[in-house]
């Protein structure tokens, strides 16, 4: 059995429940695990490196502010845990979910040698060229390290700067 729709699925549970919760604990809750389950989705798609950034943005500093946030305010007591459903902006997600899943269908295989990618001349120029170009014995580094690198350097710095973010709001909260 295939992973990506069981992966799926759970995505979009879990982006529903988001937008359903009224509880703001349980949304966050909800929020942390569908940026969880879009990183699963990018390392399945073998982008391991924008998985990474989603853990790490998304399911980790974001919540952790988040949390910050709630533990600064208040919770009015008695209130209802679901929001009542938008039925017009439902229709209207429901609609837009059914149009892009046709086209699941058209897109190759993960890994098939007939994906336009693999078949590009950029992609050969990389293969016959990243090793004796950059002396970097692996592919994919090379590309990310040396063709790729003011693009993996802006990555490096948005998860940098998120983690110093973090710990410079922690560090305040720890000692105000």
């Amino acid at each position: 059995m295939n992973i990506e729709l069981p992966l799926l699925l759970f995505v979009l549970g879990a982006a529903l429940v988001t937008a359903v919760l009224r509880d703001v604990l349980a949304a966050i809750i909800a929020f942390a695990t569908y940026s969880l389950g879009i990183a699963v989705v990018w390392v399945v798609l073998q982008a391991p490196d924008v998985g990474l950034t989603e853990a790490a943005v998304g399911a980790g500093v974001t919540t952790v502010l988040f949390l910050l946030t709630i533990a600064k305010t208040v919770r009015p007591s008695g209130e209802r845990v679901f929001e009542r459903l938008d039925v017009p902006a439902l229709s209207v997600s429901v609609l837009l979910v059914a149009v892009l899943l046709t086209t699941l269908g058209s897109l190759p295989e993960i890994g098939s040698p007939d994906t336009a990618v693999i078949t590009s001349e950029v992609t050969n120029y990389y293969l016959e060229n990243a090793y004796t170009e950059t002396e970097v014995k692996n592919a994919v580094t090379a590309v990310l390290a040396a063709y790729r690198g003011f693009d993996t350097l802006g990555e490096a710095v948005v998860v940098y700067s998120a983690g110093v973010g973090l710990l410079v709001v922690l560090k305040k909260e720890v000692f105000a």
